[in-house]
């Protein structure tokens, strides 16, 4: 996964092809950022947010879908690690804003994947 992971950000950052590449919704360009925001709105409101509030959709969806990832595995017995696991998907939320939309749309399809796969096993092993 992490190699891939690694792979895929670096072609979005030195792949000339992948600037401006059309792609559907709001997200104009891979390489970028995702460029809506929370903070105004999802550009419903003219105000551009100062840096550090520009989480945009797809980030939200990645926080979402990995902290709904981590619901379907087993609770860890220490407490300090149970906390830190529910930190993780804001942690990687903000984190993730400012990386290229391509990379945080892979992350978040990848989650969701994950999450069926991970329920049709768990579903599939409790009806047998």
């Amino acid at each position: 996964q992490i190699p891939v992971f690694f792979s895929l950000y670096k072609v979005l950052f030195v792949t000339i092809e992948m600037r401006h590449a059309p792609f559907f919704g709001w997200i104009h360009d891979l390489s970028a950022p995702d460029p809506t925001s929370f903070a105004n709105l999802f550009g419903l409101i003219p105000f551009v947010p100062p840096a550090f509030l520009m989480i945009g959709a797809w980030p939200l969806i990645m926080g979402v879908t990995m902290f709904l990832q981590q619901k379907l595995n087993p609770q860890p017995v220490d407490p300090v690690q149970a906390r830190m696991f529910m930190l993780l998907p804001v942690v990687f939320t903000y984190m993730l804003s400012a990386f290229p939309a391509g990379l945080v749309i892979y992350w978040a399809w990848n989650n969701l994947l994950s999450i069926a796969q991970q329920w049709a096993i768990m579903h599939r092993a409790g009806a047998a």
